[in-house]
This record gives C-alpha cells, structure tokens and sequence, in this order.
C-alpha cells in the first residue's frame, strides 16, 4: 500500500504540473506531499512490524497509518478532480504525463456524459433542482480508477515507482 501511495503522489504532482489554476495546482500539490508522508510512514510502520512481529499495538498504529494513507489519497484525487474541472495544459512526450492526461480525459467525459443525462431527466422540482431521491452520484476518478482492471502481466509484486514504472501501471 505504501508503494501504491508513490503511485498516486506521482499522478498528483504531473497533475499539478499541467493544472491551469494556481489554487487547484497548490491544493493538488499539498494533498501530494500530505501523502508522501503519509505513504512513507507506513512504510517506516509496515518495516518495524516485520522485524519485530506481532503486538496489538504495532497492528493499531500499522491500520492507523493504512487508514489515514486512504483519507490522503482521497485527497488527492478530490484536488485531482478540482484541477481536471479547471483545466489541463498539453501533456509533455513524456509516455507518463501523457498517460495521466488520458486518464484524466476519460474521467472528465464520463463526468460531462452524465451531466447531460442528469440534464435531460425529468426527475427535477418545481423550482428545476434535481431531486436527490433518484439522482445517481457523479462518477468520480476513484470511481475510474476502480474499474479499470488490474495489469497483472509484467508488474512485479513490490513495484517501486522510481524504477520505471508508470504512475498508471498499479490498479489502485
């Protein structure tokens, strides 16, 4: 889970990169570094524990840091969400940048196709609010990223991100 935490650091940092709107790039960069330290204290945690086996209190604090590396990269990818909406700048050659702009693309047509169906549904009010009764719940990039399939071929079990792999490559 740490090394998957990289992953996601490294998505937000090319995001924050390439994001039009100073405020979102600057939340989309703090919401990285939040979980950079986050990522590495669990692995700091998860190393302690290894060596020096089972307690109730290294599972506490090891689920303490697992739960608060999934709030991190929630963050993320709400700041990713912001910055998609305000807009990207064209992706570099780099194949990762490029990557991460085509996921993010994909996310944003899924969001604007299902803002036009929630345009064309009659399930609104007097006043033309749509009733949250029957509203389906916007797709969101956690969404995306949990329907694409693992790549099982060629990912090693412990991937590092600094050895060449892609910030898409780990089904998060």
């Amino acid at each position: 889970m740490a090394s998957d935490g990289q992953v996601v650091v490294k998505f937000g940092n090319i995001l924050a990169k390439h994001c039009l709107d100073r405020r979102c790039s600057v939340e989309l960069l703090r919401a990285a570094e939040h979980t950079q330290s986050v990522s590495s204290q669990l692995g700091i945690v998860a190393r302690v524990k290894a060596v020096t086996g089972e307690s109730k209190a290294s599972s506490e604090l090891l689920l303490s840091n697992v739960q608060n590396l999934i709030r991190a990269v929630q963050h993320v990818l709400r700041a990713a969400e912001a910055a998609c909406v305000k807009g990207l700048g064209q992706a570099s050659a780099d194949p990762e940048e490029q990557e991460v702009a085509a996921f993010c693309q994909q996310w944003r047509k899924n969001l604007t196709q299902h803002r036009a169906k929630e345009a064309l549904n009659s399930d609104r009010d007097e006043l033309g609010l749509r009733k949250t009764r029957r509203a389906k719940a916007e797709p969101t990039l956690m969404s995306l990223v949990q329907e694409q399939p693992p790549r099982s071929r060629n990912i090693p079990k412990h991937p590092s991100p600094r050895k060449g792999h892609t910030v898409m490559d780990r089904h998060l």
